[in-house]
């Protein structure tokens, strides 16, 4: 019940901003966001022996977000230079330095760079990024509900016990269909099929390996959830792993092969 009373609280909420708000609020909202992710990411990796760096962590990743100018190479390299730097402070060991500076831009990179080509999907269309949060949110509930009706065959045994192939194939089938109706459908100028089918399996393959990609770091932290601030499904990381992953592979085929996304 508290997973379905969240659901209908927020998803209102973010179709009425990504359909009706301006291009600034979203990224703004996409960072406030990210820095959530960034946070219970930052408590996973503490409890899995890291010392992240906090600040330079929260600073990057809300300039990755909503900052004027898309940060590029010459950013991430200062960051991490800034990060090494930082980390050999005190005469730390090697070892302990660079575990400390990895994990952070990694961070850094998990969490902030996804929701930076958010805020670039919807610059290029309210439409596209309605469709990767829709099919991730369709592809969730249809492994959720025919995980537990149907599941026999654990996926991942080792790394998230009550995932099942039987899910997993069922969040196939509908976000597959679900994705290339809706491009197909409500898209002003709509891509070819085999275009549309070939992208929602795509988005929604990365989005079922970036929540197990999740659960391999909880697993590595030794915790069950990655916060508790959404009730019934716990952190923002639980809850929008699957986008991360998804989000830069819409962001690429609809760069390259559809339109131009700046």
């Amino acid at each position: 019940m508290k997973r379905l009373l969240t659901a209908a609280v927020l998803i209102p909420l973010v179709v009425g901003l990504v359909f009706w708000g301006p291009n600034r609020a979203v990224r703004l909202a996409l960072a406030l966001v990210a820095l959530l992710c960034l946070s219970e990411f930052l408590k996973l990796a503490a409890a899995a022996g890291a010392q992240p760096m906090r600040l330079v962590a929260y600073l990057s990743g809300a300039w990755i977000v909503a900052g004027e100018v898309t940060p590029g190479l010459a950013f991430l390299l200062g960051v991490t230079l800034l990060l090494l730097t930082l980390a050999m402070r005190g005469g730390r060991e090697i070892s302990g330095a660079l575990l400390s500076a990895a994990a952070t831009l990694l961070g850094i990179v998990y969490t902030a760079v996804p929701f930076r080509l958010a805020g670039d999907l919807h610059a290029a269309g309210p439409q596209w990024l309605f469709y990767v949060l829709a099919i991730n949110w369709l592809g969730d509930s249809a492994a959720y509900y025919a995980g537990r009706a149907l599941g026999r065959r654990r996926l991942a045994p080792r790394v998230s016990p009550n995932k099942t192939w039987e899910g997993a194939a069922a969040s196939l089938v509908a976000a597959t269909a679900a994705g290339a109706l809706y491009l197909r459908w409500f898209l002003p100028n709509p891509p070819a099929p085999a275009f549309a089918v070939a992208l929602s399996a795509g988005a929604n393959l990365t989005a079922q390996i970036g929540d197990l990609a999740e659960s391999a770091l909880k697993r590595g932290a030794g915790v069950k959830d990655s916060g508790s601030l959404l009730p019934g499904h716990g952190g923002f990381l639980d809850r929008l792993d699957g986008l991360l992953f998804s989000i830069p592979v819409v962001w690429l085929a609809v760069s390259r092969a559809f339109l131009p996304v700046r």
